[in-house]
């Protein structure tokens, strides 16, 4: 069988996927987006590992614990900055053509954010007690329900920006994109405060201050941009400063190189967010509006176009059951001792070389996964009655497994 013969009903796919799209599509958008979401699978899946214990038990680690070198691979895979960009943008798009009242807008947003955290977390509730009766050491479902949280504290924060939407429009139509400076500079204040001379005598909740105002300056970014109120100008500026910042932060001030947490580390950018992060925020930010109208082009074809519209139709998919994925490999692994690349301790450039090999098995598993989690991103049928009885009943039980499981993971159970 020819090659021509395999690909003909891929492209016949793409080309009716691009037939389909609306002409009002910002595919450029749907684009930045696309690839801000790829790369946290990428990221989790290469720059996070394994070791085992005596009793075969899983327990998480780093490449970047032995190869502090590898820091930049988490400037170009740390993308929330450009998530949160979009989110901004299209919000903003979103908004002011909404149908109905602000309320309705973020109650479907929020649904359509909550259905499928609340369906990954459900199934892992129902999933430990069997795997923990099938051999599965504790410790390694400990990892496990922390892997599948840890990218989930996202879904919080992004409904708290995406209800401060209408404020963010009216500060982006008096300010423009300079509405997001004070938030820089709030997360500078908090910065100085726990890393400057009178850190000893902070507290370590005040770095919790840098969460709203962290991730809400690349969202207020997106909004001021969705309202054309930041050009090539503004973008140049937004990419040059936040180039200059981040470098001047490394250098001068010699904050922790890596974008993700490393295991040991004593400090850590991104949880909650430090200046380096709106640094890096601000760069990609300004590289994204510039790259606007060159990404666009591109995805006028329809062999690039039908690959971003799948993404973006699983995007909390994606999100939600990528680390299951990867444990899907992992788990069953321990049971055979060290795996290379699996999990050995991520120490060697062995581990690196291996770890590429599984990054295919990591991605061919969250396809299957995805065939089966995708129908928690589907709105629920209409009814009325005892369907909507069973409905809210299914709600609440899955509300319930999923606020046991966070527990679980939290250590607090």
């Amino acid at each position: 069988m020819s090659a021509s013969t395999v690909l003909a009903p891929l492209r016949k796919a793409a080309a009716r996927i691009d037939r389909q799209t609306p002409a009002h599509r910002d595919r450029a958008v749907d684009g930045l987006r696309a690839l801000a979401l790829l790369a946290v699978p990428a990221g989790h899946w290469m720059l996070g590992g394994f070791t085992l214990d005596a009793d075969g038990g899983l327990h998480n680690a780093s490449p970047l614990s032995a190869f502090g070198a590898l820091a930049p691979a988490s400037w170009v895979l740390q993308t929330l900055g450009i998530f949160f960009l979009v989110g901004g943008y299209a919000s903003a798009l979103s908004y002011r053509r909404r149908p109905g009242s602000a309320r309705a807008w973020l109650q479907g947003r929020i649904v359509r954010l909550g259905r499928p955290v609340l369906g990954v977390a459900a199934v892992w509730a129902l999933a430990a007690p069997v795997l923990y009766a099938a051999g599965v050491p504790e410790a390694s479902l400990r990892t496990g329900a922390k892997l599948v949280v840890q990218p989930l504290w996202f879904v919080g924060v992004y409904v708290v920006v995406t209800a401060l939407t209408p404020y963010c429009l009216r500060a982006a139509r008096r300010l423009g994109g300079w509405a997001a400076a004070p938030l820089l500079a709030s997360v500078a204040v908090v910065d100085v405060l726990r890393y400057g001379p009178l850190a000893a005598s902070v507290p370590s909740w005040l770095s919790l201050l840098n969460i709203l105002p962290g991730w809400l300056f690349a969202y207020q970014l997106g909004v001021a941009w969705g309202e054309r109120r930041i050009g090539r100008r503004g973008a140049w500026l937004l990419l040059a400063g936040g180039a200059l910042l981040f470098a001047a932060l490394l250098a001068v001030f010699h904050y922790p190189a890596s974008m993700v947490g490393v295991p040991g580390a004593a400090r850590t950018n991104s949880h909650p967010p430090s200046l380096l992060v709106l640094a890096l925020a601000s760069a990609q930010s300004g590289a994204a509006i510039l790259l606007r109208d060159r990404l666009a082009r591109l995805l006028a074809r329809p062999a690039l176009w039908a690959p971003v519209v799948v993404v973006n139709l699983c995007a909390m998919t994606i999100l939600c059951w990528h680390q299951t994925a990867m444990l899907a490999a992992a788990v069953p692994a321990s049971f055979a001792g060290g795996v290379a690349g699996l999990t050995m301790a991520p120490d060697s450039l062995g581990w690196i070389v291996a770890r590429m090999a599984w990054v295919p098995v990591f991605a061919g598993l969250l396809v299957v996964i995805a065939r089966y989690a995708r129908r928690f991103e589907a709105p629920p049928a209409e009814g009325r009655g005892a369907s909507a009885l069973r409905r809210a009943l299914r709600r609440a039980a899955a509300g319930l497994l999923a606020a046991g499981f966070g527990a679980f993971a939290l250590g607090l159970a």
